[in-house]
């Protein structure tokens, strides 16, 4: 897997901006069964649809705004695992943490870890003062992540867009 740049580090895990060398994982992650289910379908059914994914999200996001979804790779070898990061999104006042892993690394506190050292990266090093979470009310394992780093449940709302509405947490830094 060729490197990204590398954004943070935690005991297990390295964050690293996207690349379009990352589209076999995107492909794989995207279409999990618990992203088609809690995220969406993002229609990305090719390498091709997820490096065009890429370059027009998570790429254009870290050139606009200097923050954005990252991968998550295990420390050992690399390994691609998930992803977490800030992302603007229409409709909210402030960046939202995001978070996503492949089946197979969900429940073993790897969501903990990046989200929380993703909070200190948005605090100490892009100063941000509030940092926000969404998600459905029917996502409880995202739900319980956002209150266990610390975000509080503000509202409901329906994005711009969306026709599902969506729990709001926020925290302040």
């Amino acid at each position: 897997m060729p490197d990204g740049e590398f954004i943070l580090e935690t005991e297990r895990l390295l964050l690293q901006k996207f690349t379009p060398a990352h589209a076999g994982f995107v492909l794989q992650l995207l279409n999990s069964p618990a992203y088609l289910k809690y995220i969406g379908d993002k229609g990305i059914r090719t390498e091709t649809d997820a490096r065009k994914y890429i370059i027009g999200g998570p790429m254009l996001a870290m050139e606009q705004y200097g923050y954005g979804f990252s991968v998550a790779c295990l420390k050992n070898g690399q390994i691609p695992i998930g992803g977490c990061g800030l992302i603007n999104r229409e409709g909210l006042s402030g960046p939202d943490i995001g978070f996503a892993f492949l089946p197979e690394y969900i429940g073993k506190g790897y969501g903990f870890e990046i989200a929380s050292a993703t909070l200190d990266y948005a605090k100490h090093e892009l100063q941000l003062r509030k940092v926000l979470g969404i998600t459905l009310p029917t996502n409880l394992p995202s739900i319980s992540l956002l209150k266990k780093i610390g975000l509080e449940y503000e509202q409901m709302l329906r994005l711009p867009g969306d026709k599902q509405e969506v729990m709001l947490f926020g925290k302040q830094l």
